[in-house]
């Protein structure tokens, strides 16, 4: 079997938007690079979502996740927000999340990404999401309703992509599960 589906999601609510609190680390210590209060529910309503098959055949168990490397100094952009929102996904399916890619290095993460079959979910910074990642992996392909940017307020979408084979398009659909009280299901522009 050669199909491939990738589930795209941001790293979960952080501090100064618009929600109260520190970043809060998983062991309790505060660190603006964290999630806030709300962002850590949110990592449980994914771990729901896709780790107890809440969501059916639209947003399906993954096999293999990625989340930016929480370690790499290579960025001033990077902190541990994708790696802490897929920790308990990945502890709820018993899989090792793959941190091999830091932010900066979206070009080897969508090549790697290109290889895999099944489902893998990706989850990154918004900045990079849009044009570094679906972008690329369309290869020119233009989809519908696909967001030029990441909406920076929106921590709430998933962006699903299929293809049939290794070579075949892409479909490509932005999905709402409205997870969390004030979730949109409405798309980003």
């Amino acid at each position: 079997m050669s199909a491939l589906t990738l589930l795209i999601i941001r790293h979960a609510e952080k501090p100064d938007r618009g929600w109260p609190g520190p970043g809060i680390t998983v062991n309790g210590g505060t660190d603006d690079t964290s999630l806030v209060v709300r962002g850590w529910q949110r990592t449980g309503a994914w771990a729901s979502l896709f780790g107890a098959g809440l969501g059916g055949a639209e947003f399906p168990r993954p096999a293999l996740i990625y989340a930016a490397d929480p370690n790499s100094t290579a960025s001033s952009r990077s902190s541990s927000r994708p790696f802490e929102t897929i920790t308990p996904l990945a502890a709820r399916l018993g899989l090792t999340p793959v941190v091999t890619f830091a932010v900066g290095d979206e070009a080897a993460l969508v090549e790697a990404l290109r290889e895999h079959t099944g489902v893998v979910l990706v989850c990154w910074e918004h900045k990079a999401i849009c044009g570094a990642i679906v972008s690329a992996l369309a290869k020119g392909q233009v989809f519908p309703n696909q967001p030029a940017k990441w909406d920076g307020d929106r921590f709430d979408v998933v962006l699903r992509l299929d293809r049939a084979l290794p070579d075949a398009p892409w479909s490509f659909r932005q999905m709402f599960p409205r997870l969390l009280s004030g979730d949109s299901d409405t798309p980003m522009a």
